[in-house]
């Protein structure tokens, strides 16, 4: 790459005047180590809890270089998290500062914050105490056109501006890490995949690391642990947000440092409310991808996968609703804007080769199976997490977070790995399919792609977004034709195939 020679030859200069500090002593070249020139030169996008979260491993990684961040936001104390002063405790350890920002209160969110944890793990990392320091930017589109020697991106930032953002970078000639989702509208994620495809840049999504478990059950279903397989059930907890009846109708200040017409980026004009924003977009179709997007691409990734699955051919759902009482009478929210409190959703995909048609089903917001009947035999539950493979002979539990797969009940379990020369736990198996955390940096310097780089992400990425319409209309069945992208049962459900721009911001392949 033209940049990579660029950035050669300045680290060439730079090192000869003593000028580039930002590198530690133990990354200087040698055995076991990176030299400057072959670092991956890095910008994350997204300084949420979660961008910052994640911050800390990247800062560590020897072959890359964090040199910018950007965010809407500046800095301030006003984040979601999940366990009370969880983040700042947490980013406060990745420092060696246990009282870092204790002081403020809140939770610490912002391209300011990001700035000052490079700065900060850099420089206590270097001999000297010193580094350059990364530069912040409020908009991607500046720091693209401005970073001439960046090589990749991270995007963390809210759904819908994850396809805009992703495809900008590629067509930068950028490499893009990005978590889920691909996108939060078909549409989009078809742009995201082909920009992928005709650019030829290194992509990985961060989700499919995740699914040894599915990988080992999966060999266990080929063996014929259970037969045929028919249906794979899988139920999170989340949402663990609120998800929001209504729209807010109150307008409060937009607070200071806050660049909200950048947070919309995309999305169509409306006021600022704190009820959009942080960790809270997930809640709403416009910003989020709902509680399926959160963690089932984790959980199911592996899925499509290892049953090489396409688009779904159909997907209905059962949303719950809210009712309210407007002059003494009880009326149910007619609600096309906000995720359900909780729901179901069934994905049909049909035969493939020597693999039958099967059902997938998902639950969220404390929605799950009933307990299945060899659980009953020995007074067990479902824990409130997890995924069931059910087959014409059997059952098999596993899932993100589960212990490990099992085939149930237990006495069957025991008896079927009885006299079997098969790996029966995650330990006695070397699962040479699964990639490690870092693989994306061997695709990102030319070396063998991820598996879970963009093209790989269209199926997963239409059933969800598929589901959304479903619920977003109520729990409509529709009839997918993933070819022409077009729901053939339901023509106005259509319309939400495609985002609605604002003028300036429609992203082009």
């Amino acid at each position: 790459m033209k940049s990579d020679m660029n950035r050669r030859t300045f680290l060439g200069h730079a090192a000869s005047a003593a000028a580039f500090t930002i590198v530690p002593r133990h990354v200087l070249g040698g055995s076991g180590h990176t030299a400057p020139s072959d670092k991956i030169n890095m910008a994350l996008i997204g300084c949420g809890t979660q961008g910052l979260v994640e911050l800390d491993s990247l800062l560590r990684q020897t072959g890359v270089q964090v040199v910018a961040v950007c965010d809407p936001n500046k800095d301030s104390n006003d984040y979601v998290e999940w366990g009370k002063d969880g983040v700042r405790q947490r980013l406060a350890r990745g420092l060696g500062i246990p009282e870092w920002r204790a002081e403020a209160g809140g939770v610490p969110g912002g391209r300011d914050v990001g700035k000052e944890i490079v700065d900060r793990t850099y420089s206590a990392l270097h001999p000297s105490g010193k580094s350059k320091g990364c530069r912040t930017y409020s908009d991607f589109r500046d720091l693209l056109e401005k970073e001439k020697d960046l090589d990749a991106v991270k995007i963390m930032t809210p759904d819908h501006l994850h396809a805009v953002i992703a495809i900008a970078a590629m067509k930068r000639g950028k490499h893009v890490l990005m978590h889920k989702p691909l996108a939060n509208r078909i549409a989009e994620g078809r742009m995201v995949i082909e920009t992928a495809r005709k650019t030829g840049v290194a992509t990985h999504f961060i989700p499919a690391k995740q699914g040894k478990q599915v990988h080992i059950a999966m060999q266990w279903i080929r063996d014929g642990a259970i037969g045929t397989l028919r249906e794979i059930h899988n139920w999170s907890n989340r949402p663990v947000w609120p998800q929001y009846a209504s729209v807010p109708t109150e307008t409060p200040p937009v607070p200071r440092g806050f660049d909200w017409d950048l947070w919309l980026g995309p999305s169509l004009d409306r006021p600022y409310h704190p009820q959009y924003t942080h960790a809270v977009f997930r809640g709403w179709y416009e910003f989020g991808g709902g509680a399926i997007a959160d963690m089932g691409h984790y959980s199911l990734w592996r899925v499509f996968l290892e049953l090489d699955l396409d688009a779904p051919v159909s997907v209905e759902s059962t949303p719950s609703h809210v009712c309210t009482i407007q002059d003494s009478v009880s009326h149910r929210i007619e609600n096309d804007y906000s995720f359900p409190a909780a729901c179901t959703l069934r994905f049909k995909f049909a035969a493939k080769g020597e693999r039958p048609a099967l059902d997938l089903f998902w639950y969220d917001g404390g929605m799950k199976p009933p307990t299945p009947e060899e659980m009953e035999t020995e007074n067990r539950e479902l824990r409130s997490e997890g995924m069931m493979f059910v087959g014409d002979k059997g059952k098999i539990l596993a899932g993100f977070y589960c212990d490990s797969p099992r085939l149930i009940p237990e006495s069957r379990h025991r008896a079927y790995w009885k006299n079997r020369n098969v790996p029966v736990t995650e330990d006695d198996m070397e699962d040479t399919a699964m990639q490690s955390d870092t693989d994306w940096m061997t695709a990102f310097r030319g070396g063998k792609a991820t598996c879970g780089h963009f093209l790989l992400a269209g199926p997963i990425t239409e059933a969800f977004n598929l589901g959304s319409i479903s619920l977003r209309l109520g729990g409509a069945r529709l009839a997918w034709d993933s070819e022409n992208m077009r729901i053939v049962n339901h023509k106005d459900a259509n319309r939400f195939l495609r985002r609605e721009y604002r003028k300036g911001w429609e992203p082009k392949v």
